[in-house]
């Protein structure tokens, strides 16, 4: 009880002061663990005990993780897993193996070594990647792709590290080895054969029987009971709990009960690898950085420099982009919590000496902490690689009545619109990518900063006589508002508004016209859904309509409100109040007067 109070508290103290900094959750978590570890506070007394204990956080990301992969989209993903993960390790390690041996390792400690360190860690790249929401993009596919091989790969590598410890030893006793190795296969491809069976035949008439019965808490007794289960069988024949883990995930993802499965599990699975990475923390001997300070950073310098450079070199040849690929390079370039168990097995059976496994595994540990701090210094980067490369382009003012700023998804719409009418507008955006899209789509773009008035000077501002800003972020659009009410205050302004709240700040700034982004279209959305309860067109229309009269009315009267919150809120809950009160007693009436009806449902309107 005590301990489980400690480590609460810890991660309470570090983790959003690491996240405030901008240095992750992660990053939060080790400087937790190193706090209250033996060379802290020295508040838990076993660190390897937890850390074999929060392993189960990793299992339950992993089952989590498969949930989200049906066995067709798997089957899609096979080239990337076993064409690009392998490359991935074999590149890495092919750097890495170079360095133990110019240190004078044997051969068999180079090579357990540089694979172990090849490993990059699933907890924090698939925490950063769904943080980022990258995971359907190119580098999150690649990226979780070379991550499942490399949990594949843990379970050979164990393996590996064993037979490469024992060879020497193997003499006469090699047969029966060798029939005991073959035992043991047999035994595994048994268990997975069972968890398959189970997947398919146990775990949906469980889960079916279950969730019919009132009691809430039994299925995520079922849920953590499966998971667990599996990942013992697993461990008990000598396989990883991860990949029984994500296997038991993949066969229920086809499941009706994968989003009540996983809405179970998410907060056990968040907390427990939080622990994870408290326990990896305590584990560091930092008593080497005192002893062996020139080892540690060479070595861990090396490691992630190394495996930085794989990792670009191979997103040129899977087809990343130049950003793409330093992202891959940056995200993976860290060693995983895998390579703890891979270097504890190498020790054990004697191919690495146990200063250089304590060495490598600090090496291990402190490389998790440096991701979010490249990743912190990537987006710095990329941030003031943003800024234009390449100089504006030349406008050449040819007395455009319209000035478009923001050629995205929203931006393009207006223009084709104003296009169709035969009124081509200056358009300007500040997206080198998006520009040549658009203009291999036959559209006329201006790279440029919008928010620059020797640009819109130039683009024809002040023979201009409307200004439409459809610019994604809202503070830049709230720049380019003020900047043409400065110069150009004949300009009328049409701006794009994120929500109601900058509504307000673009009314404010004296916009004459405010669309907020998704009002139009989510209001068709909610007469849709009148129509299908039965409503006729014409009453789903007046109730529309009234809703958007209440809302720019509120928009309206709510503006000197929306810099105090409690305030807002409180006008947010009258108003809506009172305009429900008002529908429903505009449906009595209507109830009251059934023969009064509009457009029939074949009606085009």
């Amino acid at each position: 009880m005590n301990q489980a109070i400690v480590f609460l508290a810890v991660a309470l103290v570090f983790v959003p002061l690491a996240v405030r900094l901008g240095l992750g959750s992660v990053l939060g978590y080790l400087l937790a663990g190193v706090a209250i570890g033996p060379l802290g506070l020295a508040l838990v007394s076993d660190p390897a005990a937890l850390l074999h204990t929060s392993e189960l956080g990793v299992v339950l990301m992993l089952f989590v993780i498969g949930l989200e992969l049906e066995p067709r989209r798997l089957w899609a993903m096979r080239r990337a897993v076993f064409g690009g993960g392998t490359a991935q390790m074999a590149l890495c390690a092919a750097l890495l193996m170079p360095v133990g041996l110019l240190l004078g390792w044997s051969w068999q400690a180079a090579l357990v070594a540089a694979l172990a360190l090849a490993l990059s860690s699933t907890a924090i790249v698939v925490g950063l990647l769904q943080e980022r929401h990258l995971m359907a993009l190119p580098v999150g596919r690649h990226g979780f792709s070379m991550l499942l091989l490399q949990d594949i790969a843990a379970i050979p590598l164990l393996g590996l590290a064993a037979a490469l410890g024992t060879a020497a030893t193997a003499g006469a006793g090699g047969h029966s080895a060798a029939g005991g190795g073959l035992g043991q296969l047999g035994l595994q491809a048994a268990a997975v054969v069972a968890v398959v069976l189970l997947g398919r035949f146990a775990a949906y008439p469980a889960m079916r029987f279950v969730a019919t019965l009132p009691v809430r808490e039994l299925f995520t007794a079922l849920a953590l009971l499966l998971v667990l289960g599996v990942a013992a069988l697993m461990q008990a024949v000598g396989l990883s709990m991860g990949l029984g883990a994500f296997m038991a995930g993949v066969l229920l993802a086809s499941s009706p009960y994968r989003h009540a499965l996983e809405s179970d599990l998410l907060p056990f699975k968040g907390l427990l690898l939080g622990l994870f990475f408290i326990a990896v923390g305590m584990s560091m001997q930092l008593g080497l950085l005192v002893s062996q300070p020139l080892q540690v950073g060479a070595g861990l310098l090396l490691v992630v420099a190394l495996k930085a450079l794989g990792l670009w070199l191979l997103g040129r040849f899977i087809g990343l982009h130049r950003r793409e690929r330093t992202l891959l390079a940056v995200l993976l370039s860290q060693v995983g919590e895998f390579a703890f168990v891979v270097l504890a097995a190498g020790q054990l059976s004697g191919v690495l000496p146990a200063d250089t496994a304590g060495l490598l595994t600090l090496i291990a540990a402190l490389s998790m902490a440096t991701t979010p701090l490249l990743l912190m210094a990537h987006d710095r980067w990329l941030q003031a690689d943003e800024t234009p490369a390449r100089p504006a382009d030349t406008i050449e003012s040819d007395h455009a009545p319209v000035l478009l700023a923001g050629f995205g998804r929203y931006g393009q719409i207006v223009a084709r619109l104003l296009l169709a009418t035969g009124i081509r507008p200056t358009v300007i955006d500040h997206d080198a990518d998006t520009i040549d899209s658009a203009r291999r789509a036959g559209f006329v773009v201006h790279f440029g900063d919008a928010t620059e008035a020797d640009l819109l000077a130039a683009a024809g501002a002040a023979q201009a006589r409307v200004m439409v800003v459809a610019i994604d972020d809202p503070q830049q659009a709230s720049r380019v508002v003020a900047l043409v009410r400065e110069h150009w205050p004949q300009l009328r302004i049409v701006a794009r508004a994120r929500d109601a709240v900058h509504a307000m700040d673009l009314m404010e700034d004296g916009v004459h016209h405010v669309q907020r982004e998704l009002f139009e279209s989510s209001l068709r959305s909610g007469r849709a859904v009148l129509e299908a309860l039965d409503f006729d067109p014409f009453h789903a229309r007046t109730l529309a309509d009234d809703f958007r009269r209440y809302s720019e009315g509120f928009l309206r009267t709510a503006r000197a409100d929306r810099h105090n919150q409690d305030d807002l809120i409180r006008r947010v809950r009258e108003a809506r109040e009172q305009f429900e009160r008002q529908m429903q007693a505009d449906l009595a009436r209507q109830q009251h007067r059934p023969g009064e009806v509009g457009w029939q449902r074949d009606d085009p309107a």
